[in-house]
C-alpha cells in the first residue's frame, strides 16, 4: 500500500461526493473521481439501481464520464470504496497508476490484484465513507449481496 498525500484527501472529497449523491437517488453510496494531478477529468457515481446497468459502478460511471482521453498516464483514480474485480481490471487494463480509496474495511475488492499489476494502491481508512458504507449495507443487505455478486 502507498502513502497519502494531503491532496488525496482534498481529491477524495469529490468521490465522496459522487456517492452521496448516489444515496440520494436510490443507488449504492459508491462513488469515483478520476484526476491528473489537481485537475479534475471526470467523476462517477454507482447507477447500478437507478439505471438498471449491471456494470455501471463508481469507477466504470467515473470513466465513462471522463471520455477518451489516450492516455492515463500521470492519473489517479479515487472511490471511496476499494473496487471490485470488475473496476480494477479496468483501471489494470487501462493503465491507471494510481488508487487512492477512501475505505476497504467494507470490502476488501481488488487491491491486491491491483497491485500484482503495478498499480499503486492507498487506502485513506476513512471513517465517513466507512461509516455510509456500513450503514447502507446494513439497511439493504440483498441489493449490497447483489451487487457484489453474493446472491
Amino acid at each position: 500500500m502507498g502513502n497519502p498525500t494531503p491532496q488525496d484527501f482534498v481529491n477524495m472529497r469529490v468521490a465522496i461526493e459522487e456517492a452521496e449523491e448516489s444515496l440520494r437517488t436510490g443507488g449504492i453510496p459508491i462513488g469515483a473521481a478520476l484526476f491528473r494531478g489537481t485537475e479534475l477529468l471526470g467523476k462517477g457515481h454507482n447507477q447500478r439501481v437507478q439505471l438498471e446497468n449491471p456494470i455501471l459502478h463508481g469507477e466504470t460511471d467515473c470513466l465513462q464520464n471522463v471520455g477518451r482521453i489516450g492516455s492515463y498516464r500521470g492519473t489517479t483514480m479515487y472511490s471511496t470504496l476499494m473496487p471490485c474485480f470488475m473496476c480494477g481490471g479496468t483501471i489494470v487494463q487501462f493503465r491507471i497508476p494510481r488508487l487512492v480509496v477512501g475505505e476497504a474495511r467494507s470490502f476488501p475488492g481488488s487491491g491486491e490484484f491491483m497491485e500484482s499489476h503495478g498499480v499503486e494502491v492507498v487506502d485513506l481508512g476513512m471513517e465517513k465513507c466507512s461509516s455510509m458504507m456500513s450503514r447502507f449495507i446494513e439497511e439493504h443487505p440483498q441489493l449490497w449481496a447483489e451487487d457484489i455478486g453474493e446472491l
